[in-house]
């Protein structure tokens, strides 16, 4: 399936299909993307066990840096919510990113000899420049539906390919790196982002939702990208 084959409106695409959330059509707009970020060679090899420590000391350098601009984009996030539920909820969630995601990184970085240097004051790729242009870009030119709707696909995107790993690997980087983004606590944080976009999404004008569509697209889009920088 490609986007062509999808509804280009959200409001054709819910017209002949019962409770149609707004958040799996963006998913459909994404393909092929969203298919090549899910099953890439390098979520295959994490789950395996066979990717080679070089190449996840390269890419957790990079998220590390990638997860710093995502420290702001929730925090924007907190500010925009219109509802204190949603504030605390995404307070909630922007805690676990700075606790016990950051004391992983820390950990995994001395276990594969990273030194500190390069991962305090890391050189981004392109890719990563990109993501991070993105994520800011979307925070502080838009809205709240804007932050949701590169926020879902980076955090959705994780939780499909780690559940997807059924007997993750030994070493303690690859496999707790999967359980971070495949535990009932962080499937039912997607489901809650999920579901404030699934609520806004429909009542926006059709540029918006458009506009919504493409910043959904290039995230999953620069994922993509991300995994093959790896190589």
């Amino acid at each position: 399936m490609s986007e062509s084959d999808v509804p280009a409106s959200f409001d054709a695409y819910a017209a002949n299909r019962e409770g149609a959330r707004f958040t799996n059509w963006l998913r459909e707009r994404s393909e092929p993307d969203w298919t090549g970020a899910t099953t890439h060679a390098f979520v295959e090899e994490l789950g395996a066990g066979t990717l080679a420590d070089e190449a996840f000391a390269r890419y957790l350098v990079q998220d590390y840096a990638f997860v710093e601009t995502l420290v702001s984009l929730v925090g924007y996030g907190v500010g925009q919510a219109p509802t204190m539920d949603a504030k605390v909820e995404l307070a909630a969630f922007l805690g676990a990113i700075t606790t016990d995601e950051d004391e992983y990184f820390r950990r995994s970085f001395e276990a594969l000899s990273v030194p500190e240097s390069t991962w305090t004051d890391p050189e981004m790729n392109e890719t990563t420049a990109s993501f991070r242009d993105l994520l800011l870009r979307a925070a502080h030119e838009g809205g709240y539906a804007e932050t949701l709707a590169v926020l879902v696909p980076v955090e959705w995107v994780y939780l499909e390919w780690a559940t997807a790993i059924e007997e993750p690997p030994e070493t303690f980087y690859l496999a707790e790196w999967i359980e971070i983004h495949a535990t009932p606590a962080f499937e039912s944080t997607v489901e809650w982002l999920r579901s404030e976009l699934d609520d806004r999404g429909p009542e926006l004008a059709a540029d918006r939702q458009k506009g919504i569509e493409r910043l959904f697209r290039r995230a999953v889009a620069l994922e993509v990208a991300f995994f093959d920088a790896v190589y």
